[in-house]
C-alpha cells in the first residue's frame, strides 16, 4: 500500500508539472474543473460511501467555502464598489487574507457549520437524513440571497483573483486523495465501514457511532469548504445559483458511477462525468455527416452522456470499482 501511495504521489507531481507547462489553457480548464470536482467527489464519497450516510448537503458546504475564501481575495475597495443592494458590513470589509489561508479559514468554517449540524443531522437516518441535508444546501442559498451587505445578494461576487492553476488545484486533489485513503485503512475507516453495513451492530461493539458519523461528516466538508475556495478563484465569480442542488447531484452522479466506497473509483467517475461532458460538447454543435447537415442541437451531449451513463449502470450496478481500490483488486487478481 506504501508503494502505491508514492507512486501516486510520483506520477501525478509529474503529470501536473507537465499539463501546467505544455497543455494548452482549454485542456488545462477542464483538468482544473476535474481535479475541483475530484476534491469534492471524494471528500463527499467519505460520509456518503464509506460511512453510509445518505446526505444531500456537499452544495451548502461547497458555497460556504466559496463565499469565504472571495471575501478574503476580494480586496476592500472592490467590495465597496461591487456592493450594489447594500453597503458592505464592516466585518466584510475587514475580511483580507492570502490564498492558502484563505482555503483553510473556508474548511475550518465549513467543518464547524458540519459540527454543529452533526446534532440534528443524526437523530434521524436514511431518507430522513437524506432531506435533512437537502433542506440545508437551500438555507445556504436563501442566506446568501437575503443578506445581501454579507453576499451581495442575488448579484454574487465578480472579480475575485484567479489563483486556481493546476499546482493548487492538482496539489489539493492529491492531498485529499491520500487524506481519505489513510483514513479509511485506520481504525476510524474500519468503524465508518461497520456503520454503514450495520449501525445497531456497530453500537452494540462499542462503536460510539454519533462521533464517528460526525468526524466523516467534519472531514467532507472540511474539503468541500477547500474546494469551494479553489472553485471561486478558478471561476473568478460566483454566485447563488451556483450552489444548487444540481452540484450536488453531479457529485452523487460522480460516486456511485465510480462506486460508493471507493476512492479510486471517485477518480475514475470524476475524469469520466466531468472529461466526458466536455469531450461530447461537439454534439450540441453543428455537424455534417455523410454530406448531410445535422444542425446545433444544444443539449443533445447531455442526452447522449445520460445513455451512456444508464449502459454503464447496468452492466455495473454497484459502480466501476463497487467500493474496492485499486489495490485490493490487483491482490484479488493475483491470487
Amino acid at each position: 500500500m506504501k508503494m502505491v501511495k508514492i507512486s501516486f504521489l510520483i506520477i501525478s507531481i509529474l503529470f501536473i508539472w507537465f499539463a501546467q507547462n505544455y497543455i494548452d489553457p482549454y485542456a488545462l480548464s477542464i483538468l482544473n474543473n476535474i481535479a475541483i470536482f475530484a476534491i469534492l467527489a471524494l471528500s463527499y464519497n467519505l460520509i456518503n460511501g464509506v460511512t453510509g450516510q445518505f446526505s444531500l448537503e456537499p452544495n451548502g458546504f461547497v458555497a460556504i467555502g466559496a463565499y469565504i475564501t472571495a471575501l478574503f481575495l476580494i480586496s476592500a475597495d472592490t467590495k465597496v464598489d461591487m456592493f450594489a443592494l447594500e453597503d458592505p458590513a464592516p466585518i466584510i470589509l475587514a475580511m483580507s487574507l492570502d490564498f492558502l489561508p484563505a482555503l483553510l479559514v473556508s474548511g475550518v468554517v465549513a467543518a464547524f457549520v458540519a459540527f454543529i449540524l452533526s446534532v440534528p443531522v443524526f437523530r434521524v437516518r436514511g431518507d430522513y437524513l437524506a432531506i435533512v441535508t437537502l433542506g440545508f444546501g437551500f438555507i445556504i442559498k436563501i442566506l446568501a440571497i437575503n443578506n445581501p451587505k454579507y453576499t451581495n445578494g442575488a448579484m454574487g461576487l465578480n472579480d475575485i483573483p484567479e489563483f486556481s492553476n493546476l499546482y493548487w488545484t492538482g496539489g489539493i486533489m492529491i492531498l485529499t486523495m491520500l487524506a481519505m485513503l489513510n483514513i479509511i485503512y485506520s481504525k476510524f475507516g474500519r468503524a465508518m465501514k461497520a456503520i454503514r453495513d450495520d449501525e445497531d451492530a456497530a453500537t452494540a461493539m462499542g462503536i460510539n457511532t454519533f462521533w464517528i458519523k460526525t468526524y466523516a461528516f467534519m472531514t467532507s466538508a472540511f474539503f468541500e469548504g477547500v474546494g469551494g475556495g479553489l472553485l471561486a478563484a478558478l471561476l473568478t465569480t460566483i454566485s447563488p445559483d451556483q450552489f444548487t442542488f444540481l452540484l450536488t447531484f453531479q457529485l452523487l452522479i460522480i460516486i456511485v458511477l465510480g462506486g460508493l466506497g471507493s476512492m479510486t473509483g471517485t477518480m475514475v467517475g470524476t475524469i469520466l462525468v466531468i472529461g466526458g461532458m466536455e469531450w461530447l460538447r461537439f454534439l450540441d454543435e453543428n455537424m455534417t455527416i455523410f454530406g448531410y447537415e445535422t444542425g446545433a442541437h444544444p443539449g443533445m451531449r447531455m442526452v447522449v452522456f445520460a445513455i451512456l451513463l444508464i449502459i454503464m449502470m447496468l452492466f455495473a450496478r454497484k459502480g466501476i470499482f463497487q467500493d474496492k481500490e485499486l489495490t485490493e483488486i490487483f491482490k484479488k487478481g493475483s491470487k
